[in-house]
């Protein structure tokens, strides 16, 4: 069985960090790009960061230089958040994605809230 699970959030005040860390099992992922996006109430699931196979690494704007993703050799996947902001409170999620022969296979963590507030 296939499972990303998240863990690492929480309340957080303005400036402060929180790592985030999602577990990965049930597959060999070496292969898929991991990452984590994340979903603001009433808006959008939007791309965080992502970290493919080689390490390479990919923010969005609006978290570039204050957030660093990585990932062990066991696939799992970090994201170090420094410096927040109450506009980065959402709903975390991992995610997995590769494109094989077969197909894309494309999986989602159940999510974790972050909260930044004073």
């Amino acid at each position: 069985q296939v499972q990303l699970v998240e863990s690492g959030g929480g309340l957080v005040q303005p400036g402060g960090s929180l790592r985030l860390s999602c577990a990965a099992s049930g597959r060999d992922f070496s292969d898929y790009t991991m990452g984590w996006f994340r979903q603001a109430p009433g808006k959008q699931r939007a791309l965080v960061a992502t970290a493919t196979r080689n390490g390479l690494a990919n923010y969005a704007d609006s978290v570039r230089g204050r957030f660093t993703i990585s990932r062990d050799k066991a696939n799992n996947v970090y994201l170090q958040m420094d410096s927040l902001k109450p506009e980065d409170t959402a709903v975390y999620y991992c995610n997995a994605n590769a494109v094989m022969s077969l197909g894309r296979y494309v999986y989602w963590g159940q999510g974790t809230q972050v909260t930044v507030s004073s």
